[in-house]
């Protein structure tokens, strides 16, 4: 019999806190540049708080120094990237816990065959060389879209790749509850060894486009897209051990998608939280859980948003795993494609249209 590791919260609940929190907050966004050509992520370079990298869905990197957005790019892989589906591109960049010294990078894009590689990347420093181009992972995808996007490094020190369900709707080929498949799972790899093997962590996720670690609990945040009602937010709580089933295509939230039952391998992980797509939502955006400077009302809250809506909210982990104060923010950014964070811990809005802004308040 499956362990089932109890996370949910009643949406309606939620939907009251949200309303109630929304006029208390004193945030704010700050344009940090804009002009970009659909950028889909920025970050920033362990230990280097002058410089800001975004990425272009065509296939580039650029970067901001001191407020300036240099004209060359940091890399330039356009002839490597295939960018016809909507989905597709140049989707992340994640440096190296030690980029300081090491100066590597990864990126994860789809190819020019609509295929996923996960790519390492060594800088001088002022530019990525991409004579040092290393392939440490491919997935082949069988339609062009849910891709996948997202990479982070972990408190361990390994890099974790997520990937989407393969797209065509509904899960057609039931790839994520199918442990057999790489699509519509998370896994994490040593970048360190020289031929790094894929670790399977969680499956039954439809597209996990952006996720991201809590840097004080080590927990691990993921916004998973939905099909046709409903978007959710999953935590993978630090130290979890064994693999983690996420429930898609069984489930779409908390609601039930397909009847029939999950693969009983891992432990159903249920989601925090969820929300609908009255009101013009379609497609959740995954951010951070902020411990920055800038915005004291908004330590130890995570954040997210919509795509569709622009929307962007806050919850804070509550007790006995459920959110609590789910709170919607005073702005909205049209087309949230990702979040950032800054060296310090400062978050960034990315809008799909071109423009960076960064989180501020009291």
């Amino acid at each position: 019999m499956r362990s089932v590791l109890v996370i949910a919260v009643a949406a309606a609940a939620l939907a009251l806190a949200s309303e109630a929190g929304a006029a208390g907050s004193s945030l704010r966004l700050v344009r940090v540049a804009s002009g970009f050509d659909h950028p889909v992520h920025a970050t920033a370079a362990p230990g280097d708080a002058r410089r800001i990298y975004v990425v272009e869905q065509d296939g580039v990197i650029r970067v901001r120094v001191r407020g300036i957005v240099r004209a060359e790019p940091f890399l330039d892989i356009r002839r490597l990237v295939g960018s016809e589906g909507w989905e597709q591109g140049l989707l992340s960049v994640a440096f190296h816990p030690d980029y300081a010294t090491n100066r590597l990078l990864y990126v994860n894009y789809t190819n020019t065959d609509g295929d996923t590689e996960i790519v390492e990347f060594r800088s001088d420093g002022e530019r990525a060389l991409p004579a040092t181009r290393r392939l440490l992972m491919s997935v082949s995808q069988p339609y062009d879209n849910h891709n996948g996007g997202g990479l982070a490094f972990g408190p361990d020190g390994l890099l974790y790749v997520g990937t989407g369900d393969g797209g065509g709707g509904g899960d057609p080929g039931n790839r994520a509850q199918d442990l057999a498949s790489p699509l519509g799972k998370l896994f994490r790899l040593d970048p360190a060894t020289a031929e790094p093997e894929a670790e399977l962590v969680a499956y039954g996720l439809r597209n996990p486009w952006r996720y991201a670690f809590d840097t004080q609990t080590g927990d691990l945040w993921i916004a998973d897209v939905g099909q046709r009602r409903w978007e959710e937010i999953d935590v993978l709580p630090a130290g979890f051990s064994g693999l983690a089933n996420f429930g898609w295509d069984v489930y779409e939230g908390k609601a039930v998608w397909e009847p029939k039952a999950p693969n009983p391998a891992g432990s159903l992980v249920a989601p925090l939280h969820v929300y609908g797509h009255p009101g013009g939502h379609c497609s959740v955006t995954g951010g951070y859980v902020y411990h920055g400077r800038a915005a004291a009302s908004a330590r130890g809250r995570y954040f997210y948003g919509d795509y569709c809506s622009g929307v962007v909210w806050s919850l804070r982990p509550g007790p006995n795993g459920k959110a609590a104060g789910v709170r919607r923010e005073p702005f909205d950014v049209p087309g949230l494609v990702s979040f950032g964070e800054t060296w310090r811990g400062g978050m960034l809005l990315v809008s799909h249209e071109g423009t960076i802004y960064r989180l501020a308040g009291s």
